[in-house]
């Protein structure tokens, strides 16, 4: 019988909480998983949840290794004698067996101390002042999860070794239950009561189609013990087909997976009452309840193993011992090294654009100058060649004035002088000297008006463009050069400076082709379009190298010149010996600028 010792005045003596008891018991050996977990969570949840600390005893009985019913008074009598003088305020039974174990021995062990426990079925006597948690192995689940990543599973091979204890045939008898629905659609085999060497033949001659569900191996019929955890690892390596079990332990030793007791789960949810009842409850008024401790779980590895689709697995399935992929390892580096990438690509991207952009301007830059200095040596050429041109137009006129209207006019007073000295013949020679000073009167006239009307064409201010051009095709129409002209729907009120620059290409036009080409046939036509106004002449002459002579003769220089100031274009059409064509277009917009 365990003896109490009150320390609790030496506690309250010292003014703090008295520590609080606990033993906890479990069925299985000490290096079991459930007894690691348990000695590693239990502890640690009770200190962070009491206000006090917790004086923690684990005892371990080994049951498929005793199952003599004088081991069970042998360790009773090894409790009471270990534990004698201690007062316990909580015992944890961690299995059905450990449960077993305080219901047979309660007065004499345990007294009024409550009990936490953990069953894994609703049959069972529940002790005094006791509470605990159901939670039922769901050996149907993991043969479910079996068949939906083998979907043609055919046959299910059951491994529960020896064992003669209660635990054992009940988790036994439970596996039968849960598969007996299942053997109208797989064969179910059980794999018990043998040697281990006719098991591990059996293991590696599996038929196709097959899957191992590995309960535990204690021992064989020879009496030769096992580790049932380590030996999952001897299973799962010796079989020809995929193994599962039912408990999260056996994860990481080979096994597929399965819809497995969370044995962390379990722990936690034993702690949680074992604190209420330390807090105060009375064990017996906190009801016993079902819980579901069951995950399904795969072992990623045994997947690739045997060749089992992951796209399989049902929804909720947790995937443990995944490797890594390159993504997941360097998932940080490959992300910042892709932004580095990508802004040195748009650096050295945009550093291209901008080069290009720059060379760009530049040759725009360098183009632009090359057409100023081409439009500077045009125009200092032009300048020249202007000065000289009018040098040479007022030597004409000097010329003009003094061999013709001044000659004339020198005649012209011969003649009144000889009129005044007339003697006795006066009315004689009077009148043919009159009519010659007539005549030659008309004639100087003539001479200034032909040099007036080439200075300035005042026809071209009151008549217009058509009348005036209409005037040069009479002037210049001569008995070895016939001139015709003709136009359509040409806009009246054409601006002044249009009207002008037309007459006066028309003008230099008409004196190239009298001086240089040697034509008998010229046709002038003026147009008008919707978009523009055509001035078109064409001849019949020798025509002129157009490469050279478009940059060489002033004519053409002066005319392009003229048509540029209005927004016009000059188009040269000729070769040596094949006449010349004479296009000229002025934008419709300037015609329109003054209405009709």
């Amino acid at each position: 019988m365990l003896v109490v010792t009150d320390l609790s005045a030496v506690a309250l003596a010292h003014g703090s909480p008295r520590q609080k008891q606990v033993l906890v018991l479990y069925s299985a050996r000490r290096d079991s998983q459930i007894a690691k977990v348990g000695d590693r969570e239990l502890p640690r949840i009770l200190e962070a949840d009491l206000p006090q600390s917790v004086d923690y005893y684990s005892e371990f009985m080994d049951v498929p290794r005793f199952q003599d019913p004088e081991y069970s008074r042998a360790f009773r009598d090894y409790l009471v004698l270990k534990y004698k003088g201690h007062h316990f305020d909580l015992i944890v039974a961690m299995s059905p067996s450990a449960l077993r174990f305080f219901a047979d021995y309660h007065h004499e062990l345990v007294g009024e101390t409550p009990i936490v426990f953990f069953q894994t079925t609703p049959t069972f006597q529940r002790p005094a002042n006791s509470t605990g948690i159901i939670a039922e192995p769901n050996f149907r689940g993991t043969i479910d999860l079996a068949r939906r990543l083998q979907p043609d599973l055919q046959h299910v091979f059951v491994i529960t070794g020896v064992g003669q204890e209660q635990e054992s045939i009940a988790t036994e008898s439970m596996v039968k239950a849960q598969l007996a629905p299942l053997e109208s659609q797989v064969t179910v085999t059980y794999f018990s009561g043998l040697a281990i060497k006719e098991l591990e033949h059996r293991l590696g001659t599996l038929p196709e189609h097959s899957v191992v569900l590995y309960i535990s191996v204690n021992k064989d019929v020879t009496g030769e013990y096992f580790n049932p955890l380590r030996y999952t690892d001897r299973v799962a390596a010796i079989a020809n087909a995929p193994t599962y079990s039912w408990v999260d332990s056996t994860m990481g030793r080979g096994i597929v997976g399965g819809n497995l007791k969370v044995q962390e789960a379990e722990t936690s949810a034993i702690a949680k009452l074992a604190v209420r009842v330390l807090r105060g409850e009375r064990a017996d008024t906190i009801g016993v309840s079902s819980v579901d401790l069951n995950v399904p779980q795969v072992d990623w590895r045994q997947l690739q193993r045997w060749g089992i689709s992951a796209s399989r697995l049902p929804a909720g399935t947790v995937m443990r011992f995944r490797e890594p992929t390159i993504w997941d390892r360097y998932r940080g580096y490959i992300l910042g090294a892709a932004v580095l990438v990508s802004a040195q690509s748009c650096l050295i991207a945009l550093l291209l654009v901008q080069g290009a952009r720059r060379r760009q301007a530049e040759a725009e830059v360098h183009g632009g100058q090359a057409k100023l200095r081409a439009s500077y040596e045009r125009i200092r050429d032009l300048g020249g060649r202007l000065l000289l041109a009018q040098e040479a137009e007022r030597t004409r006129i000097a010329r003009e004035l003094h061999d013709d209207v001044g000659q004339q006019l020198a005649l012209l007073a011969i003649d009144l002088e000889l009129i005044v000295g007339t003697g006795p013949d006066l009315e004689r020679e009077a009148g043919t000297l009159i009519d010659e000073s007539l005549t030659r009167a008309r004639r100087i006239a003539k001479a200034v008006h032909d040099l007036s009307h080439r200075l300035h064409p005042e026809k071209l201010h009151l008549l217009g463009l058509v009348s005036a051009l209409g005037s040069i095709q009479r002037e210049l129409s001569l008995p070895n050069l016939a001139v015709s002209f003709a136009h359509d729907n040409v806009p009246a009120g054409l601006p002044h400076d249009v009207t002008l620059c037309l007459f006066r290409v028309a003008q230099e036009a008409l004196q190239n082709i009298i001086k240089h080409s040697g034509a008998s046939q010229v046709s002038i036509r003026l147009i008008g379009t919707e978009t523009e106004l055509l001035l078109t002449i064409v001849d019949d002459g020798r025509g002129f190298d157009g490469e050279t002579e478009q940059h060489t003769g002033l004519g053409l220089v002066s005319m392009r010149e003229r048509l540029d100031a209005i927004g016009g274009l000059l188009r040269i059409s000729t070769k040596p010996g094949a006449g010349t064509r004479l296009e000229i277009s002025v934008p419709h917009e300037r015609t329109m600028s003054v209405p009709a």
